[in-house]
This record gives structure tokens, C-alpha cells and sequence, in this order.
């Protein structure tokens, strides 16, 4: 099951906020070359290229069915390439602005991608970083759990995906580490009202389950859904409901 950009994007004026948050902070000084990683359809991309207009702007992402909506957007200053973000390991590139919104979570291993990515900010780069907080959110509390129980334990052959996500020290440790200054780190919680279940299923349906139908047939897909369905609206019993979907955005300049 690929992305599906049409089902992500239902999603979009909760999902663009904290772009626009992040992106809040960049300034334009210095800003020549930058890099958009996990950058999905370009949209933000295309946004962020029309707001600092003297930079030249790359933006990379792992899935061809999203960028496939990317390429009546470039220009002199805009280009996009299918590219996995392990792949910038090999890269010594350095970057005016390294920017990722709501993609890293999706990277293992922090511990060693945040460094090596640091380590590719030109002097004075900036970074700016957004991703779910998954280990704290309740959705993906109900997705992890759901996937340990059995029969889905052996029909997803023993997987389940434990985020990378680490805590606010210890990113904003390493960002110190490498030298930057000038920070705004926080954790903001960007509130989902859902008349019901089915409206919490739709968002967390176009990321985070993804994985999980991708390993399962159609038939047990199908079960995994009803019942992923049925323990959301177990846990939050009552509906209109609030789903606090908290972020850590992450910003520093070298």
C-alpha cells in the first residue's frame, strides 16, 4: 500500500499548521541554498521557495506517488528528487537551511541522524525540524498496541513499529552539540475535534497504519481496520472528542 497523497491531504489545514509554525522562524539572511527533506508533494517546498525568494530550494522524498504531484512546480529555483534520507549519509553537501516537516519520524535511529544532518549546515545554517511526538499521542499508543495483540502479532510476522522519536533534551543536546545557538524548541499540541471515530481512523489512515496494511493481505487488513476502529472508540468513549496530537518543532541556527 503506497502513499496516497489524496488520503494525507484530507487532512491538510491541521497538517499545514505546524508548517507554518516551523517556518515562522526561518529568516531570509544568508539563505541561499536549502533542502526539503520528506518534502511529499512540494507543496510546503513550493511555499517556502515563494517566501525566501533569493534561495534555491531541493526538496527529497523516498515515495514516487508523491512527487509525482511535485514536478509542475519547479523552477529555475525549485527541484525535486526521489531520494531516501539515509541516502544524505553520503553526502558531505553542506545546506544554508535543512528543513523537515513532519517526515523524520519516519527515519530510525536519531541518535546517529540528527548529528550526521547537523553536520551538513553550512556556518550560520539553519535547521528546522517538525515531527509527531508518536510515543505520547494517543492514536498511535491504540496502532502499537492493537499490532502486539494476537492473531495480528503473528500475522504481521512479529513487527511492530517502535518510533524514534526521542525526547526534547535529547534533541535539543544535540543541536547544542553541533554548535548551533538562537533556539525556539518546543512541544505544541495541535488539537483534532472528531464528531466520531471514523474521523480520528481517516487522519492516522494516510501515515502511521500504512506500514502495518502493508504487510497484511486484504482479508486480514480488513479485520486489523474493524478492530483498530472499535479501540478508538473504546478509548475515547464519547464523541465530539479531542485528540491532543502533540509536535516537536526544533529550531536552531550554527
Amino acid at each position: 500500500m503506497p502513499w496516497n497523497p489524496e488520503v494525507y491531504n484530507q487532512f491538510k489545514n491541521i497538517r499545514y499548521q505546524p508548517f507554518f509554525d516551523l517556518a515562522e522562524n526561518i529568516s531570509s539572511d544568508g539563505l541561499k541554498k536549502a533542502i526539503d527533506i520528506g518534502c511529499g508533494t512540494g507543496e510546503q517546498t513550493h511555499i517556502l521557495s515563494q517566501k525566501f525568494k533569493d534561495a534555491h530550494f531541493l526538496g527529497i522524498d523516498s515515495s514516487s506517488e508523491m512527487l509525482e504531484k511535485s514536478s509542475n512546480l519547479e523552477n529555475e529555483r525549485l527541484r525535486f528528487k526521489q531520494q531516501t534520507i539515509e541516502e544524505l549519509y553520503n553526502s558531505d553537501e553542506k545546506w544554508d537551511l535543512i528543513f523537515s516537516n513532519a517526515a523524520l519520524q519516519w527515519s530510525d535511529d536519531h541518535q546517529k541522524l540528527f548529528p550526521k544532518l547537523l553536520s551538513l549546515l553550512s556556518e550560520n545554517g539553519q535547521f528546522a525540524v517538525q515531527m509527531p511526538v508518536q510515543p505520547e499521542n494517543l492514536l498511535n499508543q491504540i496502532l502499537f498496541q492493537l499490532a502486539s495483540e494476537e492473531p495480528y502479532k503473528t500475522q504481521l510476522n512479529n513487527w511492530n513499529r517502535v518510533s524514534p522519536v526521542l525526547s526534547l533534551d535529547e534533541y535539543a543536546k544535540m543541536m547544542f552539540d553541533a554548535g548551533l545557538k538562537d533556539f525556539n524548541i518546543s512541544i505544541k499540541v495541535y488539537p483534532i475535534i472528531a464528531d466520531d471515530a471514523e474521523k480520528l481512523f481517516q487522519f492516522i489512515s494516510g501515515s502511521a497504519l500504512i506500514p502495518y496494511l502493508e504487510i497484511l493481505d486484504q482479508d486480514h487488513q480488513e479485520k486489523f481496520i474493524t478492530e483498530y476502529k472499535k479501540k478508538i472508540s473504546e478509548k475515547f468513549e464519547n464523541f465530539p472528542a479531542i485528540y491532543a496530537f502533540k509536535r516537536i518543532l526544533l529550531y536552531g541556527r550554527k
